[in-house]
């Protein structure tokens, strides 16, 4: 009786209960993939083993120390971009908003190169100097587009703006010091390649932190996607509920950046499918699109390593070639509106 009372209420319940179940099998199914393919293919029965078992067999050694690190810091770094993608695009009310299209990752990207050839005596400081890069962009582009506010267009075209200086910035840096650039290419390129549990260690307290600070956003974005009017009808101090929900976005993105390098269009692409599949009421969305994101990281890097082998392809780049067609459609389907 009682199912019958939601489903009368919200027809939709059954069907967003069946869509989070679906993504849930897909996170897992990302994972045992990545635990099983390799230069080694490990059968199910044992990396079940190697999990649970108390094992020092080839396999145990393999799936903990080399495999289940990059699986899971991969899976933070897609929840993290998805998370900030979500964000993004209710904040502009624009599906082409990203990390990588306005300008936080290339701020991110500035900062952590700097570090890297500039003083590499310091290469712990490069997840700190990411972050701050990132938030450096953000607050540059929200000052740029300030006019008693920050509508959302101004924000857009001062991001890409910012991207284009940044990057070019980036490109000097490079140039300047060619002789330390090979360090930093698979950086560039965004790769897991080589992660490890200190890795895992260095992104897993901010993306719990980030994750659990987006939860009370989630009224607020929900206030945003109405528009700048509707919200403050509601009672919403928009521009503070603006910053906070960029604020937000950059750390996620900046913390995933520094682990995993300029891995773009996760942020883009998982977020318009999931609003196409479930809606834009965030309390769905938001959690859909961060399943959606680590499944996609997990299952591209994992494709990316193992159907190139012995070349180590990375999964910055993979993205970007499935991304950039999609992108593509996206801003034709705008125009054509």
């Amino acid at each position: 009786m009682s199912e019958e009372i939601i489903q009368r209420q919200d027809p939709r319940a059954r069907v967003r209960i069946l869509l989070f179940a679906l993504f849930i099998a897909l996170v897992i199914l990302s994972i045992l993939y990545g635990l099983m393919v390799g230069a080694v293919s490990i059968p199910v029965k044992e990396v079940w083993a190697a999990l649970f078992g108390s094992s020092d067999s080839e396999f145990h050694q393999i799936v903990w120390n080399l495999r289940l690190p990059r699986v899971l810091t991969g899976l933070l770094v897609g929840i993290c971009l998805a998370i900030s993608g979500a964000f993004l695009q209710g904040v502009f009310r624009n599906p082409l908003a990203d990390p990588g299209i306005i300008g936080v990752s290339a701020g991110a990207g500035l900062a952590a190169v700097a570090m890297m050839i500039l003083f590499p005596e310091h290469m712990s400081l490069v997840p700190l100097a990411a972050f701050l890069g990132a938030l450096v962009a953000a607050a540059i582009i929200y000052v740029l587009a300030w006019n008693k506010g920050a509508p959302t267009g101004r924000m857009i075209l001062a991001g890409v703006a910012v991207n284009s200086l940044l990057g070019a910035g980036m490109t000097t840096i490079m140039l300047l010091n060619s002789e330390k650039v090979q360090s930093v290419l698979p950086w560039l390129a965004g790769s897991l390649n080589g992660k490890s549990w200190p890795h895992f260690d260095t992104i897993f307290p901010y993306a719990c932190i980030g994750i659990i600070l987006s939860v009370f956003l989630v009224k607020h974005a929900n206030a945003l996607i109405l528009g700048d009017e509707v919200a403050k009808l509601l009672g919403n101090r928009v521009e503070r509920s603006r910053m906070l929900i960029i604020l937000m976005s950059t750390f996620l993105a900046g913390i995933a950046i520094s682990v995993s390098g300029l891995i773009g269009f996760v942020g883009l692409v998982v977020p318009h499918i999931v609003r196409m599949i479930v809606g834009n009421d965030y309390k769905f969305f938001l959690p859909l699109s961060a399943l959606g994101g680590g499944a996609l990281v997990v299952a591209a890097d994992t494709s990316a390593r193992a159907w190139f082998d012995p070349i180590e392809f990375p999964v910055g780049v993979l993205l970007a070639l499935l991304g950039a067609p999609f992108f593509l459609y996206l801003l034709r389907g705008r125009l054509r509106g």
